[in-house]
C-alpha cells in the first residue's frame, strides 16, 4: 500500500469513528471538515504535500464555537496550474 492510500484509509477510519467530535469534543468550523480536506489533498498531492496542506489548514483553525461554518473547498492541483 502506497503512503499516499495508507494516510487517506486511515483517514477515513478517523471519520468513520467520529472525528473531532468524538477524539476531540469540537465540531470543525470548515465545510467541507478538516479531515476531508486533508484526505483529498493527499489523494491528488501525494502523502507529503497533502499532509503539510491538510496542517496549514488546521492551522487556521482558530474560531471557537463558530455559528456558521466557513466555506473553504479542497482545490485539485490542475485547477492551480496557471499554464
Amino acid at each position: 500500500m502506497t503512503p499516499r492510500r495508507l494516510i487517506a484509509r486511515l483517514i477515513e477510519r478517523y471519520q468513520a469513528g467520529g472525528g473531532g467530535r468524538r477524539y476531540f469534543a469540537v465540531e470543525c468550523n470548515f465545510e467541507p471538515t478538516c479531515s476531508e480536506y486533508t484526505r483529498q489533498a493527499v489523494i491528488d498531492r501525494g502523502a507529503w504535500r497533502g499532509s503539510l496542506l491538510g496542517l496549514k489548514r488546521i492551522r487556521r483553525c482558530t474560531h471557537q464555537g463558530l455559528k456558521k461554518k466557513i466555506a473553504d473547498p479542497y482545490t485539485p492541483a490542475e485547477e492551480n496550474s496557471h499554464v
